[in-house]
């Protein structure tokens, strides 16, 4: 089991690639997950102890409130397939532009867990499908002029 996670990771690392070699994952996919499953994967896998899911009843988190983290909701640029995957099985490669600046000084890596010896590869799967629909793009503050 610890092989196909740690297999399914690396392609899930290079399925975000556009470069054309033998390592490309561009035709790399997922079969299609469960949200309800996704959910429930959520909350098993503790998830819940550092992060709130917009618009879902989930336990509350028992990490310090500096240390939680909201996922969903509305951002900049919506979080793709890949870029959940990658921020689940990698959380290191990238910290979330959530965070306050305060939060971002004090962190030289991730404090998300590694939970790839745990979850399995439906899981992964469920919760992508889960969370995903969860971000929605934020408006814009004003209309550009035509033109621009």
């Amino acid at each position: 089991m610890k092989t196909i996670i740690i297999s399914l990771a690396a392609l899930v690392l290079l399925a975000t690639g556009c470069e054309k070699s033998l390592k490309s994952t561009r035709a790399f996919s997922l079969p299609p997950g469960n949200a309800a499953n996704g959910q429930a994967a959520f909350v098993a896998l503790k998830c819940v102890t550092c992060h709130t899911v917009d618009g879902v009843q989930l336990p509350k988190p028992t990490a310090p409130a500096d240390q939680t983290l909201a996922l969903g909701g509305a951002v900049g640029r919506l979080r793709t397939y890949g870029d959940l995957l990658t921020a689940i099985v990698h959380p290191g490669a990238s910290l979330s532009g959530k965070l306050t600046m305060e939060q971002w000084r004090k962190m030289e890596k991730s404090p998300m867990r590694p939970v790839n010896e745990v979850m399995t590869v439906q899981q992964l799967i469920d919760l992508v499908t889960f969370l995903q629909p969860r971000y929605t793009t934020l408006e814009p503050l004003f209309e550009t002029p035509m033109g621009m």
